[in-house]
This record gives C-alpha cells, structure tokens and sequence, in this order.
C-alpha cells in the first residue's frame, strides 16, 4: 500500500478517537460517580483490548466477558484483603492479591473465559476507579467500567471493519 493510500487509515483512527473523547464529554455528566470528569482512559483500554482478543466479534465479547470477570476478582481481593487485615497486616492484600490471581489463570480453561490479559486490565481498571475516583463503589465502579469497556470494543469493532473495507477498496483498486 502506497504512502498516500495508507494516509486515510491513520486519519480514521483520529476521527474515532475524537469521537470517544466527545462522547466520554456528553456521557460522563450522567454516569456515576456524581461530579467525574470523564473515563475515556477506559474506552481507549479495551479498544486496544479488542485487537489483541483477535479482532473479531467472538474475541470483543471474550473480552466483555473477561474485563467483568476482573472487576469480580478485584472485588473478591478487596474484600479478602479488607477481612484479613486485621489479623494478616501489612500481607493481608499481597496474599489476596497472590490467590486470587493463581485461581484467575484457571479461567483460562474455558474458551469464553480464557482472554485473561483482559482480566487483568479490567481488574487494574477497577483498582484505579476504587482508588483515585471519589465516591466509588464496588456496584458504580462495576457498572461504569462495564459501559465505557462496551464502548471501547465497540470502537475496535469499528475500526476494523472500517480498516477492512478500505483495505479491499484499495487491494482492488491496486489490481485494476
């Protein structure tokens, strides 16, 4: 593919970035919590989410499936480690974060659970929101994750199928 011909497909993927960050600015005065200044840092975390689950539509919802299933892992570390706290100290989290993410990898045994990079970066998402966003909690931090994952792998499904049309658009015109 020729420079000029391959200019297009860049400008594309600015176009749908831009679009995230208007969207994330229309959509986070009425997501939870009250007051946050937008989440789009999420969205552009499982688009690239979606080309690593192998672009497909079959991988995004793997992936779907797997950002939620890190958010229940999340929850289960900070409740674990809230509970042994007093009795564990300074291991308490370190030993729950240890277990749970041993038990994680045995999601991977099953195809529809098996995308676990995504388990994570969905479970990392989820520690950020619980620790940097005010007025989380486990019920609004699940759910708004979940939304702005949705529209991220929805933006990846997106650019692929826009990417593929006009890479056979330019392969047949490169032929004729």
């Amino acid at each position: 593919m020729k420079f000029k011909q391959f200019v297009p497909i860049p400008l594309m993927i600015g176009v749908l970035a831009f679009g995230i960050q208007v969207l994330d600015q229309l959509i986070s005065p009425v997501m939870p919590p009250a007051g946050n200044v937008g989440l789009s840092w999420i969205c552009f975390q499982s688009w690239a989410v979606y080309f690593f689950s192998g672009c497909t539509l079959k991988g995004g919802i793997k992936a779907f499936i797997s950002y939620g299933l890190g958010i229940v892992v999340s929850i289960l570390i900070m409740t674990m480690g809230g509970a042994t706290a007093s009795v564990l100290g300074f291991c308490a989290v370190p030993l729950a974060v240890g277990i749970m993410a041993c038990l994680a990898i045995f999601l991977e045994r099953n195809d529809w659970t098996s995308c676990i990079p995504a388990l994570f970066i969905g479970a990392g998402a989820f520690f950020a929101f619980m620790n940097y966003i005010p007025g989380a909690t486990f019920a609004i931090a699940s759910f708004t994750i979940m939304v702005y994952c949705l529209i991220g792998l929805v933006f990846g499904w997106v650019t692929i199928l826009l990417r593929s049309k006009y890479e056979e658009k330019v392969k047949k015109s490169n032929q004729s």
